[in-house]
């Protein structure tokens, strides 16, 4: 069996895109470390859409499970509360879904 993609769907109000990033830009390296991990891509959408999408690829299903298990866990634990007058850091997205993929055909850049 190939690698699984990981396809995650997230809403996110133009208000919170550079939020989003920033977080996400924060957490670099937070997967690239993990048993299977074969590729990340942060893709903002163009036009039309509120959309990102956060793509994954693993070397299996059983590697992908793992890091949800564990690493993502810690990755998307909240940061400390908020200081004294400080209001609690919004969420950047509304909502999110989950897309998986098989791979059957791949093509890499000529070496």
């Amino acid at each position: 069996m190939g690698s699984v993609v990981k396809i995650n769907v997230l809403t996110v109000p133009t208000e919170m895109r550079e939020s989003l990033e920033q977080r996400f830009a924060a957490r670099a390296g937070a997967v690239e470390s993990s048993d299977g991990f074969e590729w990340f891509e942060l893709l903002r959408p163009v036009e039309g859409t509120e959309q990102y999408l956060v793509y994954t690829r693993w070397a299996s299903e059983e590697h992908f499970k793992a890091w949800m298990e564990g690493p993502m866990q810690a990755a998307h634990r909240q940061g400390p509360p908020p200081a004294e007058g400080e209001a609690p850091q919004r969420p950047a997205a509304s909502g999110s879904t989950l897309w998986s993929f098989e791979v059957v055909q791949s093509t890499g850049p000529k070496a």
